[in-house]
């Protein structure tokens, strides 16, 4: 997390919220808690809401929790909380979630605004009342698979030549340095001029994660969504195109 006077110096008489999103997308960082009391500092400082997206957090590895931001203690009436189905699920084209929050005057303008517009789709309801009931055991595989995803992501990308990626505690994504001149360039060559073996992949250019794109411009984000299979070929793709890419740095 920045330090609190960056916060503090960003902080103006318009200002009416901080929005997090614990674990994180894109960097799959996982807040500690004493930065989410710092957080409460601030909120409670500036009388701000603290809209915290936690649709991540049952996506959490090596032992780690989220703490949620509906706990932090004399924040009741200030911190609404957005879930979601889409990927705790997998079902991300459902677009059916929640908005949660202890502050009576915020829930019910947040209903007036729900009555006032079209509802999710009729199937996407369904399906997710039925979701509800997936058992235990299912996130435990899942959990146990996206370790195992993450674990080789990570391994693979740290090995291929001037490449530097961190290891993310949760959600599915992980942010990586590579020695290329441009991240977007480097991608749209990827879909349009490379391939190997009749493969290519595609990778989102980070640019897009920053309020100052150049902070971005040497990052992608990588979702290790796919079969270890998949992965595998990925990376082996990937590895190959930075080795020929025009704009290589190293």
């Amino acid at each position: 997390m920045p330090p609190i006077e960056e916060f503090e110096n960003a902080i103006t008489e318009k200002t009416k919220a901080i929005l997090i999103c614990n674990p994180g997308n894109p960097t799959g960082y996982l807040y500690t808690k004493s930065e989410l009391e710092t957080l409460r500092k601030i909120v409670l400082k500036h009388d701000l809401y603290l809209f915290s997206d936690e649709v991540y957090r049952e996506f959490c590895y090596d032992g780690r929790e989220v703490m949620s931001s509906m706990n932090l203690e004399g924040l009741e009436q200030n911190v609404v909380m957005v879930d979601s189905v889409s990927k705790r699920y997998s079902a991300c084209g459902v677009r059916v979630g929640a908005l949660i929050t202890r502050n009576k005057d915020v829930f019910n303008a947040a209903l007036r605004f729900a009555q006032a517009r079209l509802s999710p789709p009729t199937l996407g309801q369904i399906a997710s009342e039925a979701a509800i009931d997936t058992p235990d055991s299912y996130f435990e595989e899942v959990h146990k698979e996206y370790v195992a995803r993450r674990d080789f992501v990570v391994e693979a990308l740290n090995k291929m030549d001037g490449v530097f990626c961190p290891k993310p505690s949760g959600a599915f994504y992980c942010m990586a340095e590579l020695p290329v001149d441009d991240a977007d360039k480097f991608c749209q060559w990827l879909l349009e001029s490379f391939n190997n073996q009749g493969h290519t992949v595609m990778l989102a250019p980070a640019s897009g994660f920053y309020s100052v794109p150049e902070l971005g411009k040497h990052q992608v984000r990588i979702a290790y969504v796919l079969k270890l299979e998949s992965l595998e070929k990925a990376m082996e793709c990937l590895d190959e195109a930075l080795k020929v890419y025009p704009g290589r740095t190293i």
